[in-house]
């Protein structure tokens, strides 16, 4: 079984993968933010992206500040991302069905608290 730990981290590259495809020049401030992480997980992130081979790093032309970089999904990384989307996708499902399973059993328990209430009394017949 996958741990907590492990889901966490894919469903993070899994956003930061999503994120990169389309917009290669994001900085790692603004994936931070968009993300939720800090700025140093995010460094930490992109490093072991490009480290498994996903992403590559490039110049971003465009930007006047030559300093920046465009993190472009490798085609690994874009096979990588349509694997890690596949089991995302059936772990948020599996949550989902969880939750309204949950949820059911919760109005049940309100609907047969408040029928008591509901019901008119027999005293006195």
């Amino acid at each position: 079984m996958t741990s907590k730990r492990t889901k966490l981290q894919e469903d993070t590259h899994f956003r930061v993968l999503r994120l990169l495809q389309e917009n290669p020049e994001m900085s790692q401030r603004e994936l931070a933010a968009a993300v939720g992480v800090s700025v140093g997980g995010m460094h930490y992130v992109l490093n072991a992206l490009i480290e498994k081979g996903l992403v590559k790093l490039g110049n971003f032309t465009a930007a006047e500040d030559k300093r920046r970089y465009a993190y472009v999904l490798t085609p690994k990384g874009i096979k990588e991302k349509s694997l890690i989307t596949g089991r995302f996708l059936k772990r948020k499902l599996a949550e989902y069905e969880a939750l309204k399973a949950e949820i059911n059993v919760l109005r049940s328990e309100i609907e047969s608290d408040a029928a008591p209430e509901q019901a008119p009394t027999l005293k006195g017949r």
